[in-house]
């Protein structure tokens, strides 16, 4: 065999792949993706990561699958109604592709997913219906450093966008006045969420969710492979009229998204440490005696008061996750006044109180900071576990 010769391996399901000149199957199968919604859209996309032989997907979504889903969801059957859509769709990528390993999160991406779940990954996938959970997801994304890949649809239409940090523009950088104002629609005057508000679903066929996919994967491809991607652009469709214009998002110096962490300390803690253990084990990297306090990124409601009643109700919960039905007085139904806290000083009696009831979620990155330094830390003790290369 000389060679030029051109050998193709028929009992290699990749083979046809590696035909292609660049591809690198090595680098798919060594590859960490996270994809956040396993709807419509998230279905196309991890669809195609299990027939690429992506080796690593976690899968992201707290909602259930109903009759509506079985019209656009590649992945879904009839008899998978009522269960997690992530842990439906991780059960068929691993029937599809056992070279693929996936772990599912039914899980709400803003209050029940840490921090390092996004450093983990070689890029994100965003196959969200809404602001809120793509701002979460731009600004998790910035923090750690990681590019992520946007896809929103509606009816046939949509557009796929890439952001990669830190220099460039990311997705908060492209909002208006009127996004931050329908994502504050979403919480009452005391900040609690509505969440019977704006529960309308979007319309989607399932042909455009297919294309966007495509679109959102090929971008994660060149991500991976290393190859130029159009950053801080907008690809954006319109099925009616079948055409396809880009748009370059500005790059705001004032984006409150460009907020890019260290490396971060690993500690041997999780979730289900107190804050006292963890200001213990931070305390050997800041200066001896100084005065540390936890910052929070999720608000934290301590409690609920009802001025009718003269009586609190604790709450110990994420702001974002408390709805109004949450904060209705068990005595005479009103709705509470929240008492919210946004950091943890060292010296504060919630130091005895776990991570977990802090509003912190397993695997997450804290931020800690003294008079004069600040530091980030991993709670390494909740890595997951992966498979063996």
């Amino acid at each position: 065999m000389t060679r030029d010769t051109l050998y193709i391996d028929d009992e290699d399901r990749y083979s046809r792949l590696r035909l292609i000149a660049w591809w690198d199957q090595d680098k798919l199968t060594a590859a960490r993706v996270l994809v956040v919604g396993a709807g419509a859209l998230g279905n196309e996309v991890l669809k195609n990561l299990a027939l690429l032989g992506v080796g690593q997907v976690t899968v992201v979504d707290f909602d259930k699958i109903e009759d509506t889903n079985l019209t656009r969801s590649v992945l879904f059957r009839a008899r998978d109604r009522g269960l997690s859509k992530a842990i439906a769709a991780a059960a068929a990528m691993a029937d599809m592709n056992p070279d693929t390993h996936v772990d599912a999160l039914d899980a709400n991406i803003i209050t029940e997913v840490g921090l390092g779940v996004f450093a983990d990954a070689d890029v994100v996938i965003g196959c969200l219906d809404n602001r809120e959970a793509r701002l979460w997801v731009n600004r998790c994304c910035w923090k750690v450093g990681t590019p992520w890949v946007d896809g929103g649809i509606q009816e046939i239409n949509g557009v796929a966008k890439v952001f990669v940090p830190p220099d460039g523009a990311c997705y908060e950088c492209a909002m208006t006045e009127n996004d931050y104002r329908l994502i504050n629609l979403r919480y009452s005057c005391p900040l609690l969420r509505r969440e019977d508000l704006l529960a309308g679903k979007v319309p989607t066929a399932p042909t455009i969710a297919s294309m966007i996919g495509g679109l959102q994967t090929q971008e994660a491809l060149k991500l991976i492979h290393g190859m130029p991607v159009d950053e801080g652009h907008a690809l954006v469709f319109n099925g009616a009229a079948n055409q396809f214009y880009k748009t370059r998002y500005p790059h705001r110096e004032d984006c409150l998204s460009h907020d890019t962490w260290p490396t971060p300390i690993e500690l041997p803690l999780s979730a289900d440490n107190t804050a006292a253990e963890l200001f213990a084990a931070a305390a050997p990297h800041f200066e001896e005696g100084t005065a540390l306090e936890l910052h929070l990124e999720r608000d934290l409601i301590l409690d609920l008061y009802c001025g009718k009643c003269d009586q609190r109700q604790r709450m110990m919960k994420a702001q974002l996750s408390v709805s109004m039905r949450d904060a209705a007085c068990p005595t005479c139904g009103e709705t509470g006044k929240p008492n919210m806290v946004h950091a943890v000083a060292a010296n504060s009696p919630l130091v005895e109180e776990k991570l977990r009831s802090l509003g912190i979620p397993p695997y997450d990155i804290v931020r800690i900071t003294s008079p004069t330094a600040e530091q980030v830390f991993l709670l390494a003790a909740d890595r997951p576990a992966r498979r063996p290369a």
